[in-house]
């Protein structure tokens, strides 16, 4: 007899090898972690607020989450001074693209699905402001004025319209100890100019990276 169920019944089925136990239902999640309190489970506001203003007035760094029509998946950093992610209206934020790789993972995925996750750090908090929605690529508006650092004005913007926003608590950030610097090893890994030598350039030399992410590297980030 042919076997039933879906693909994705197959795909969710549990896996139980006697070492690894996977949870392939919600019941099976909530059994584990328990429900939410009430006053988190219903924090989400659908608009912006006077303090999430003044959180992104101090932020310059956010993550943007965005997945593909087929699933895949990209989650892209962007920064600029504080204040960098425009607040238009109460449900309306921009942020401003600025010369990149140009791989453009995160809009790409936006042209097949709009959906939009973000995540806005101030350094040295260890709470965050997360912002949910559906976003929109434009190439030219009146705001990209008001988005002009160093000169550049930004050639295309992400305009986010707002259905989600609320913070996040400080636990991981704590967890991680990520604000002492004390706890910093940034030399634990391979330098930027060696991961670029031994995986993205090997045709150059290492002093010749070193010296292309070298002190002129902070100089060049506002150039097409």
């Amino acid at each position: 007899m042919a076997p039933t169920g879906s693909a994705n019944d197959a795909m969710n089925a549990p896996v139980n090898d006697g070492q690894t136990v996977t949870v392939s239902t919600l019941a099976e999640l909530v059994d584990l972690l328990g429900e939410p309190l009430p006053r988190v489970a219903h924090k989400d506001r659908p608009r912006l607020g006077d303090i999430d203003r003044q959180w992104l007035a101090a932020s310059p760094f956010c993550l943007i989450a965005t997945a593909g029509a087929n699933g895949s998946c990209d989650v892209s950093p962007k920064g600029d001074p504080p204040g960098f992610a425009l607040v238009l209206d109460d449900t309306t934020i921009a942020i401003p693209e600025r010369p990149g790789n140009r791989r453009a993972d995160g809009y790409r995925n936006l042209l097949e699905n709009p959906h939009v996750g973000l995540i806005f750090l101030v350094p040295g908090r260890s709470d965050t402001l997360r912002v949910n929605g559906r976003a929109t690529l434009v190439r030219d508006a009146p705001f990209f004025d008001d988005m002009r650092v160093k000169g550049h004005r930004p050639v295309l913007a992400l305009v986010v319209e707002v259905e989600q926003v609320f913070y996040h608590c400080a636990k991981a950030f704590l967890r991680s100890d990520l604000w002492d610097a004390q706890t910093w090893r940034p030399d634990a890994v391979p330098s930027r100019a060696c991961i670029a030598q031994q995986l993205e350039r090997p045709e150059e030399s290492l002093s010749e990276l070193e010296r292309y992410y070298g002190a002129a590297y902070a100089q060049q980030l506002y150039r097409s």
